[in-house]
């Protein structure tokens, strides 16, 4: 084995890493109840600002997990052969990611069917064309297959994996699609980054392997400086939403903004610093988290909207800035409350193999 690989240290005790993951998966869940359109105002006024808000403030989500798999990815990239590893997380991910896409791909075919199966121009084969394409490119699932190919891209440089000059390559990569958002080169949304992401695996591998000087330098740092990093950082990235809505940007909200890395970077330290969540083990985060991201978003497109139709809600650019909030958190509440039921309920089963670790 190269030396570049240090030999990990006796296993220690990271449990705090799936409180946070339960966080983490929180947000994720919050950005997708709330976010129910991009250019659904008319204009920059105050109501699209507090949107923007709502959901910037759980933009930290996608960005956190990679780097959280990527503490852990270290020491196992250590323990098993590049094929082992790439085994075990296919067994563990794929197949239930393939079972429940697959039921999302049903459930928006049916959905559209209800809704447009008398209109004489409906046409059921180019509507499931249309729901693959969607739930595969354009839905949460796209995450499960670029988080599989950025391990596979670790796995070829293993022996580099603690190397500075594989970072810097893999952040321009990361960087390259951040400025690619306001040029167009390629598709700019952040679900077609293919290797946006790699980078933040190997941060989170980094940050394993330091963890002592990590923790150390994190801690020093007063509790007021980090809450002017917060604010600072959120302030950007709501402003850069606003000058990406303003261009009439295909996507203002990407998650690889260069005000949102920044945003989700300091967000993920503040959580590291605190790292002492203990409501998060009611929530059973290393039982219940990824089959929380596999059922929720099928929840929120389909579930949902039946839920809330009987109440008539007026569209978000009527609603008082009070209610757009209010019921921004209501959404939440039921999704995750829903999705949380229907995991718990399955690990129950025989089923439970089926919503994976």
């Amino acid at each position: 084995m190269s030396d570049n690989l240090i030999s990990q240290p006796a296993k220690k005790n990271f449990d705090f890493i799936d409180s946070i993951r339960c966080l983490s998966m929180m947000c994720i869940v919050f950005e997708h109840a709330t976010h129910v359109g991009i250019y659904i105002f008319p204009s920059v006024d105050t109501k699209n600002i507090v949107y923007m808000c709502l959901v910037q403030l759980a933009k930290l989500g996608t960005i956190s997990f990679f780097v959280l798999a990527g503490f852990l990815i270290g020491s196992n990239f250590t323990k098993y052969t590049p094929l082992e590893y790439f085994k075990r997380r296919l067994s563990n991910t794929f197949i239930p990611w393939i079972i429940w896409s697959l039921i999302f791909v049903f459930a928006m075919t049916y959905k559209f069917y209800y809704i447009r199966h008398e209109d004489p121009s409906f046409n059921l084969g180019q509507t499931i064309s249309e729901s693959f394409i969607t739930v595969y490119f354009y839905s949460n699932y796209w995450f499960i297959i670029n988080f599989l190919i950025c391990i596979g891209v670790l796995l070829l440089f293993r022996k580099h994996l603690y190397s500075l000059w594989l970072g810097a390559i893999l952040l321009l990569f990361t960087l390259i699609y951040s400025v690619n958002i306001y040029f167009s080169w390629f598709p700019p949304m952040h679900t077609m980054a293919i290797f946006g992401f790699v980078f933040f695996l190997w941060l989170g591998a980094q940050l394993n392997k330091h963890w002592t000087a990590v923790a150390a330098w994190i801690n020093s740092i007063p509790n007021y400086i980090w809450a002017i990093l917060f604010v600072a950082t959120f302030a950007l990235s709501v402003y850069e939403t606003i000058n990406l809505y303003q261009q009439h940007n295909i996507d203002p909200y990407n998650t690889l903004r260069f005000s949102n890395i920044l945003y989700s970077l300091v967000c993920i330290l503040i959580l590291l610093k605190i790292r002492d969540f203990g409501f998060t083990k009611y929530f059973k985060p290393r039982e219940t988290t990824f089959g929380i991201y596999l059922i929720h978003y099928i929840i929120v497109f389909n579930v949902l909207p039946e839920i809330l139709r009987p109440f008539h809600f007026p569209e978000p650019k009527d609603m008082s800035i009070f209610l757009m909030v209010a019921l921004s958190l209501l959404r939440f509440i039921i999704v995750y409350s829903l999705t949380f039921g229907l995991v718990a309920l399955l690990n129950k089963t025989k089923l439970k193999w089926t919503i994976g670790r």
